[in-house]
């Protein structure tokens, strides 16, 4: 028995930003000197991002057109928690809501009324009550339907999204869950010159992905069932990826260490998905990897001896968006899923996601 996600939408805010004008911005913002901006535009440059998106337009601004950030030299009185998170509380159900509807367009109306089950998932913002209430009034759920609420569980979020969503369809006849991810992670900005901050300013954009997963493939269009997953802990790596919260926002640690750890953990915990699956690598078809960056890209092709081809739904959203945490995966799923034809009938994908922990994500699943 397995559940299906039977469609999939994702949505970005309107400021698209080159990543050439982000290095700029960052660069004013940490008053670097010239090695300092030209190592910032060096490490831009070596992401194979073209585009971000953030819900916050200063980051194509000059000084004293800010309207999040002060119009100072130093950014002080830099942006508290508490500033930022009434910026998460202004933008992120909208963005969530263009999700949803990209992903029930097509569907009856009566649709959300039947929908029973929600699940949001988020690491950049949090509040109470919180999304998942402002969304059952805000696209008229019923005020029955069965709340979930994953926080703060970085890149992976999706995955728990998921499976949660499987139990649930699996347990309760004719399920309708929608699950919602969203992510703001540019309202994190950090303007201390230190790796950590350079790398994460680096990567990091903002997005909002929806799925509707149900008991049952939808007639007449690809669903992907939900076939398997498997997680695996590298503890010992804890502390080379972390997400905190401080005084300003919420504090990234990501150490350069992170694609070699995550290229010696990932080809372990896939041989293990595969085994436990009675499969083999060359029964696999496609792959739907989480963009963390290029360097852990490049890492898990080694690992898992696939080539770019074989990972290029990843590039194409790492490209085009960068790293948008949890919703990220869902963007590459979707990617993968609208070049899906007829033939591709039966055919498996793996994905895998990782995040604080070190934890290690995997998943299969079959297209119906």
């Amino acid at each position: 028995m397995h559940s299906f996600i039977t469609s999939i939408g994702q949505a970005v805010p309107d400021q698209k930003i080159s990543q050439s004008d982000i290095a700029a911005f960052m660069c004013k913002a940490m008053a670097t000197n010239q090695n300092e901006e030209r190592k910032i535009k060096v490490v831009y440059k070596q992401t194979n991002i073209d585009f971000r998106h953030s819900v916050l337009a200063d980051y194509s601004k000059n000084m004293g057109e800010y309207t999040f950030y002060p119009n100072t030299d130093d950014f002080e009185p830099f942006p508290t928690i508490s500033k930022r998170m009434d910026a998460y509380k202004a933008f992120a159900l909208p963005l969530a809501i263009k999700a949803i509807d990209e992903c029930l367009l097509g569907f009856p109306k009566a649709i959300y009324q039947n929908i029973t089950h929600i699940i949001t998932v988020s690491c950049t913002g949090m509040y109470a009550p919180g999304l998942d209430i402002e969304l059952v009034k805000a696209i008229g759920l019923k005020s029955t339907i069965n709340r979930t609420a994953i926080n703060f569980m970085g890149c992976y979020g999706a995955f728990n999204g998921l499976k949660t969503a499987d139990a649930i369809c699996k347990s309760t006849p004719n399920a309708k869950v929608l699950l919602v991810c969203v992510e703001l992670c540019t309202l994190h900005f950090q303007k201390d010159f230190t790796e950590n901050h350079i790398l994460a300013n680096a990567l990091f954009g903002d997005g909002a992905a929806a799925c509707l997963i149900e008991s049952e493939a939808t007639k007449g269009s690809n669903s992907l069932a939900l076939s398997s997953f498997h997680c695996d802990l590298l503890p010992e790596a804890e502390q080379d990826m972390k997400w905190d919260i401080a005084d300003f926002g919420f504090e990234m640690v990501l150490t350069s260490q992170i694609p070699k750890i995550v290229k010696i953990g990932i080809a372990k915990v896939i041989n293990d998905l595969l085994e436990k699956n009675t499969l083999q690598k060359n029964d696999i078809d496609y792959y739907a990897i989480h963009p963390g960056g290029k360097a852990i890209l490049e890492n898990i092709e080694t690992a898992l001896n696939i080539t770019k081809a074989d990972n290029k739904y990843a590039y194409e959203i790492l490209k085009n968006f960068g790293n948008m945490s949890s919703c990220t995966v869902l963007f590459v799923l979707n990617n993968l899923k609208n070049s899906l034809t007829e033939t591709d009938k039966n055919k498996r994908i793996l994905s895998c996601a990782f995040g604080p922990g070190l934890t290690l994500e995997t998943m299969i699943l079959q297209v119906r």
